[in-house]
C-alpha cells in the first residue's frame, strides 16, 4: 500500500514549483470538492423531501458522513503529493493513510448493513395487532445485524494492527503462547462467552422476540431489545429490566405472545350461593359487547369453584393482545361487582351465624 501511495503522490509533482500557486491549487481543490459534495447533498434531500419513502433519501442519509470523510481524505491525499513534491511519504503519513482507508472501508461496510436491515423491515410493522412474523423478522435482523457488525469491527482492528511492522512481528512472536492464554482468557471470560453463544441460540432458535409480553422475574413487560449478551424488557410502568441472555435459555419465564399476539384473559368473581348465574352471564356478554375491547372470540362464564362459603366465578374472553386484555379485564371486574351491587346485593359473598336455644332444636 506504501508503494502505491508514493506513486499516485510522484504524479503530483507537474503541478507546479512556486509555494503560492500550490497554496493557491491546494485551496481550489478542497473548495471545489467540497462545492460539489453539498450541491450533491441538497439535491438529494430535496429529492428525498418529495418523497419521504424514497430509497435514495434513505440511503444518502446513511452515506453522507462517510462519503464527506472519504472526499476529505482523498483531499488529503493530493495535498500531500503537492506539497511533498515527489518526495517520499514519511512513514507517519503512510500509516495515517491507511488508517484511515480502513476505517472509512469499515463505516462504509457498517452503514451497509444498516441499510440493508432498513430496506427488509420497511415491508412489516410491527406496530399491527396480529405481528408475530414481524417481531419474528425483527428479531433476526437485529441480532444478525449486531453479529455481522462486531465481526467487521473485529477484522478491521485485526487488519489496522497488522499493518503495523512492530506489532505484526510481536504477534509471530507470541503465536506459539497463544493456545496458553487462550485457555486463560476462556476460563477468565466464560460468562461472557456464554453470553454471546446464547445471543447466538436466542437469534436462530427466538424462544422470544422483539415486542414479545413475557413474565421475567415476576415482572410483566415486552421485549424492547436483545443484543449479543442481554436483553432489555419494558416494564409496565416504564421501568427497564436488564436480563443476561443466558436467563432466557437457562430458567422458566412467561412468554404470553409466543405463538401470535391474540390472548385470553380471566376475571374471578366470589359471591353467595343465592346468585343468579345466567342473570350475570347475560350481564358479562353485555359489557364485552359494549366494551370495544373484545375481540368476539371467547365469551365464556363458568362456576369453577363451591367452598363453604362461597361461590367462585370465572369469566374468560379474548383480546387482541395483552395490553388491551389488562383493560377488558379490568373493565369487567369493576362492571360485575356494580351490577352485583346494584341488582342482587344479597348475591355478595356473605357469613352466616345460626343461632338456637339450649336444647339446639329451635333457632332463635
Amino acid at each position: 500500500m506504501n508503494e502505491m501511495l508514493n506513486r499516485i503522490l510522484k504524479n503530483w509533482n507537474i503541478l507546479g514549483n512556486t509555494t503560492g500557486s500550490v497554496w493557491i491549487i491546494a485551496l481550489s481543490i478542497v473548495l471545489l470538492s467540497l462545492l460539489i459534495y453539498f450541491i450533491i447533498s441538497r439535491l438529494l434531500i430535496r429529492t428525498g423531501r418529495r418523497s419521504p419513502e424514497n430509497l435514495i433519501r434513505i440511503a444518502w442519509l446513511k452515506f453522507r458522513y462517510p462519503v464527506l470523510f472519504l472526499i476529505l481524505l482523498i483531499d488529503l491525499i493530493i495535498l500531500q503529493g503537492l506539497f511533498s513534491r515527489g518526495e517520499e511519504i514519511s512513514v507517519f503519513t503512510g500509516y495515517f493513510f491507511k488508517l484511515a482507508i480502513i476505517f472509512i472501508i469499515s463505516w462504509f461496510l457498517i452503514r451497509s448493513i444498516n441499510l440493508s436491515r432498513e430496506v427488509i423491515l420497511r415491508r412489516y410493522d410491527i406496530s399491527e395487532k396480529d405481528n408475530l412474523k414481524a417481531r419474528k423478522i425483527f428479531t433476526q435482523f437485529r441480532v444478525l445485524e449486531n453479529i455481522i457488525i462486531f465481526i467487521v469491527i473485529l477484522v478491521a482492528i485485526a487488519i489496522a494492527l497488522m499493518s503495523f511492522d512492530g506489532i505484526r512481528s510481536i504477534g509471530v512472536s507470541l503465536f506459539a503462547s497463544a493456545g496458553v492464554a487462550g485457555i486463560i482468557i476462556g476460563f477468565a471470560a466464560q460468562k461472557v462467552i456464554a453470553s454471546v453463544l446464547a445471543g447466538f441460540q436466542i437469534a436462530l432458535t427466538q424462544p422470544i422476540r422483539i415486542d414479545d409480553v413475557v413474565i421475567v422475574e415476576n415482572e410483566w413487560g415486552w421485549i424492547e431489545e436483545i443484543t449479543l449478551t442481554y436483553v432489555v424488557v419494558r416494564i409496565w410502568d416504564k421501568r427497564r429490566l436488564i436480563v443476561p441472555s443466558t436467563y432466557f435459555i437457562e430458567k422458566p419465564f412467561q412468554n404470553w405472545t409466543r405463538v401470535s399476539a391474540d390472548i385470553l384473559g380471566t376475571v374471578f368473581i366470589y359471591t353467595d350461593y343465592t346468585v343468579p348465574v345466567d342473570e350475570l352471564r347475560s350481564e358479562f356478554t353485555r359489557i364485552l359487547e359494549e366494551s370495544g375491547l373484545w375481540d368476539g372470540k371467547t365469551n365464556v362464564m363458568q362456576v369453577t369453584n363451591a367452598t363453604d362459603q362461597s361461590l367462585e366465578i370465572r369469566a374468560l374472553m379474548s383480546t387482541a393482545d395483552s395490553p388491551t386484555a389488562w383493560d377488558l379485564r379490568v373493565l369487567v371486574r369493576e362492571k360485575l361487582i356494580s351490577f352485583l351491587q346494584l341488582k342482587y346485593p344479597g348475591s355478595l359473598p356473605r357469613t352466616r351465624i345460626e343461632m338456637t336455644d339450649r336444647s339446639g332444636n329451635e333457632p332463635v
